[in-house]
């Protein structure tokens, strides 16, 4: 009986690995776990992806309203804002800057003092650029009417009455106001080399007897197949 009873046992353990080997292996390539609803917001919020964070936030708290970690979250979406407006007000964007404080002041309205340094920040940068707004229109305001150029454009192309001599100077004296007022550079385009000499000494001359520190940039171009003329091209608006 007992040999018997060994090759019984041999024979069931023979086909219990047989059952094994033609069982179908482990999925070596199932795909890992999708990270849950908290996982993703954390991921969202990590990666500075925050409008996205609120919507996620926002579900949970439909989904999950009594659960301790909103809370936690919450804040975290709004130092993460918080933050974000202090970055794009230091890189001059005050207007971003004031929207991530309002987000900001939405999640954490009961903590109205951790915003109060940014706010002040921006309201301080609002002020700077009315100021600077200001100035630029009072200077704008205080400058003569411009005589030949228009103001608003990037340059004004002048045709000079070269054959008219009187004519001629009048348009230089016009041309050196506006030059001075408006703070000019100066291109001739002149369809002979010897024209522009004489054009840049009397015009230099009217330029510095109205501003004698006046920084005057000329510059020349030959152009043979057009009147002699000068192209103004203001410094600042």
């Amino acid at each position: 009986m007992k040999p018997f009873a060994s090759r019984y046992l041999l024979l069931a353990a023979f086909s219990l690995a047989l059952a094994a080997c033609s069982s179908n292996p482990a999925d070596s390539t199932a795909s890992p776990a999708v990270p849950d609803a908290w996982q993703q917001l954390e991921q969202s919020i990590a990666s500075s992806e925050l409008a996205t964070a609120e919507d996620q936030l926002a579900a949970l708290q439909v989904q999950a309203p009594g659960d301790s970690r909103l809370e936690q979250y919450q804040r975290q979406l709004a130092e993460a804002y918080l933050q974000r407006s202090q970055v794009v007000l230091q890189k001059g964007d005050v207007n971003a800057a004031a929207t991530a404080l309002s987000r900001a002041r939405a999640l954490m309205p009961k903590a109205p003092a951790l915003t109060g340094g940014v706010n002040g920040a921006i309201t301080q940068a609002r002020k700077a650029e009315l100021d600077k707004a200001e100035a630029a229109l009072k200077a704008a305001e205080a400058r003569p009417a411009a005589k030949l150029i228009d103001p608003s454009a990037t340059n004004t192309v002048i045709t000079l009455k070269v054959g008219k001599i009187s004519e001629l100077r009048r348009q230089l004296d016009d041309i050196a106001s506006d030059t001075v007022n408006y703070d000019c550079d100066l291109l001739f385009q002149v369809p002979r080399k010897q024209d522009y000499p004489w054009l840049s000494t009397l015009l230099s001359k009217r330029v510095h007897k109205l501003a004698p520190d006046f920084a005057l940039q000329q510059r020349h171009e030959i152009h043979r197949n057009q009147p002699a003329q000068v192209v103004l091209t203001p410094r600042r608006p």
